[in-house]
C-alpha cells in the first residue's frame, strides 16, 4: 500500500458541496483499507487483481456495523451505491431531496438468494 497525501487538500465543488480531496492510497492486489467513521463505524475497501470489492458484505458486515446501502439515481441519471449511517437516514433523505437524487432500491433489504 502506499499512500499519497495532499496537503494542503485540494479543495473542488461538487453539486454545490465544497469537497476536500485528501490524496490518494495505492493498493496492490489482495491489499485493504478500512475506513473509520468518527463513531467508530467501519468500512472495507479490498484490492483485487480484478477490481475491487468496494463494500463488505451489503446484507451482513455493513449491517453489523449500523449500515445501510442504497442504490441511488441523480438527476443527470447517474447511478451511485450509498452506504448510509442507520442513525443519519434523517440526514440522508434531506441530502437526496437537496441533491434531486432518488433510491432505486435499499440493497440491503434484498432477499438473499439460495446459495448454488
Amino acid at each position: 500500500m502506499e499512500a499519497r497525501l495532499k496537503t494542503p487538500a485540494r479543495h473542488f465543488t461538487a453539486a454545490g458541496i465544497r469537497i476536500a480531496d485528501c490524496g490518494d492510497i495505492v493498493l496492490a492486489a489482495d491489499e485493504q483499507v478500512t475506513l473509520v467513521t468518527e463513531q467508530g463505524r467501519r468500512h472495507d475497501f479490498t484490492a483485487k487483481n480484478w477490481g475491487f470489492y468496494a463494500t463488505p458484505s451489503i446484507n451482513r458486515r455493513l449491517k453489523a456495523e449500523g449500515f445501510k446501502t442504497a442504490l441511488v439515481r441523480n438527476g443527470a441519471g447517474a447511478i451511485f451505491v450509498m452506504v448510509v449511517a442507520e442513525d443519519r437516514r434523517r440526514e440522508f433523505d434531506a441530502y437526496c431531496r437537496e441533491q434531486c437524487q432518488v433510491v432505486l432500491e435499499w440493497l440491503d433489504e434484498r432477499p438473499l438468494a439460495p446459495s448454488p
